[in-house]
């Protein structure tokens, strides 16, 4: 049997970065991604967001893949947002995402980020932190924050 162990942290934003992740509204779809990982073989360490973003710390399911892997998470959550008239218009993620492998040793740092969100997002947007990860992975230029939304 082969043994796959890949952490990601994937980080995906509303369409038209609409900020309609209200706590009560993030909480509930949240909670909702992480059962519905569960349930298609999909370990989430840590999923938290903001306003217009998630984030989630998770393995890589070795038969789905990065792509497939956030776009079951990403389409399903928002069918069953909507389905559950979660918020005011239809919810819609952004095409794009973000994902990035994440070595052994970073995995608390992570931990600590992603759990943090609300305070972290009181000194710095969304489209801030978004050039942090592309600068961090050497895509300084060529991209914007725009390319997310």
């Amino acid at each position: 049997m082969s043994y796959v162990k890949i952490w990601v942290h994937a980080v995906w934003a509303t369409k038209n970065r609409e900020q309609v992740l209200k706590p009560d509204i993030l909480k509930k779809i949240c909670n909702h991604i992480f059962g519905n990982a569960k349930e298609h073989g999909i370990y989430i360490d840590r999923i938290n967001g903001h306003d217009d973003h998630i984030h989630v710390l998770m393995i890589l399911n070795p038969d789905l893949g990065v792509s497939n892997q956030v776009k079951l998470l990403k389409g399903e959550s928002s069918h069953w947002a909507n389905k559950m008239q979660l918020t005011k218009n239809r919810l819609y993620w952004a095409n794009k995402y973000f994902a990035s492998s994440v070595s052994n040793n970073k995995i608390d740092f992570v931990r600590k980020y992603i759990d943090n969100q609300q305070e972290h997002h009181r000194k710095q947007s969304f489209g801030e932190e978004y050039k942090i990860f592309l600068n961090s992975l050497g895509y300084a230029e060529g991209y914007s924050d725009e390319d997310f939304g």
